[in-house]
């Protein structure tokens, strides 16, 4: 399986504060990463007592192009590093970062970037890797979710469950007759899952009811969406979100966890290709995603949809930095 488009992250990307060379107890995130090649991995020893991270960019916005958005988030991944770069080691050496590397998508041929990045999930995962991957447009969920489904199928005899827990203003699961996009992801994920007698088990939490039409909202009904309103995220709601989120981890095996940062307030979020003013806040979307990261039953993680060319005082990109390292953290615990 070798891979397209694809280069090795240059360390220009993981450049920062020094505070002291000697002191640990002082480094920062890109005084500890590790970078190699996807394409040469005969020198990656890799210790499988550890737990091991590995960012993996998607550097394609053509799914947003499709679906009309606002461009721009292929330059997401470099705003993520270099925000992440800066940020405090807070965890033992029983954590190490990798990078992986980026991928593109040549010629607007999406289609192709996504089926790369289900080959380079596929090598994270088999080489005891954990996947933080960096968007990129959301289309990057169809190779993500493909790319766990084909390391499972080798590494179990029996059919794993995974669930897809997805935090997101959209549902996605807009029709595609002509071509996928942006917003058709998550329908592309259930036909394939229908054709491979599979169940197809996703639970969407901060729909706007001002961002998805009603046949979308017919959709979702349709095929068992479970999914929570963005105006349900409320203090005195978290109990009940909590139990939902709950019922539907235990009834998987795995969980493949994503995030669109449209998902998000504006104020908080406005590098993004379509604006929420009456999005979530992030620090209560935060306990949430450390509630799901304490089952132990997330296999890949990532993050999308950071768009530079909006985000001012990198605002969006320093907020996705912040939830990676809670990310992290948690699964360090």
């Amino acid at each position: 399986m070798n891979l397209k488009n694809y280069t090795v992250t240059d360390t220009k990307f993981w450049k920062g504060r020094i505070d002291d060379l000697d002191d640990i107890d002082s480094y920062r995130m890109h005084q500890i990463i590790k970078l190699f090649n996807l394409k040469d991995l005969k020198t990656l020893k890799i210790d499988s007592s550890k737990l091991n991270i590995c960012f993996l960019a998607y550097c394609c916005d053509e799914g947003i192009k499709r679906n009309l958005g606002r461009t721009g988030a292929k330059h997401g991944p470099e705003d993520i590093r270099n925000e992440f770069a800066n940020l405090p080691v807070s965890f033992g050496d029983k954590t190490l970062i990798y990078d992986a590397g980026n991928l593109f998508c040549a010629d607007g041929h999406m289609e192709e970037a996504q089926e790369q990045l289900g080959i380079a999930i596929e090598k994270i995962l088999g080489n005891h890797l954990f996947p933080i991957v960096l968007g990129g447009s959301h289309e990057l969920a169809y190779g993500h979710f493909n790319g766990i489904v084909n390391h499972l199928k080798k590494q179990t005899k029996n059919s794993s469950k995974v669930g897809i827990i997805n935090f997101d203003a959209h549902f996605d699961l807009r029709p595609y007759d002509n071509h996928g996009s942006s917003g058709t992801m998550f329908s592309q994920i259930a036909d394939k899952c229908l054709k491979e007698n599979q169940k197809f088990d996703y639970l969407c939490l901060g729909i706007q009811t001002s961002a998805n039409t009603k046949s979308l909202f017919k959709k979702a009904n349709s095929l068992g969406v479970k999914y929570v309103l963005a105006k349900e995220f409320i203090e005195s709601n978290q109990d009940s979100i909590s139990t939902k989120i709950k019922d539907f981890i235990n009834d998987h095996d795995y969980i493949y966890l994503t995030l669109c940062s449209d998902v998000f307030n504006s104020a908080f979020a406005p590098g993004v290709s379509s604006l929420q003013p009456f999005g979530l806040n992030p620090e209560l979307t935060l306990i949430f995603i450390k509630e799901i990261l304490k089952s132990k039953k997330v296999i890949s993680f990532d993050i999308a949809e950071v768009s530079p060319r909006f985000d001012h005082d990198k605002r969006t990109a320093k907020l996705a930095a912040i939830i990676i390292y809670a990310v992290i953290n948690s699964l360090s615990e």
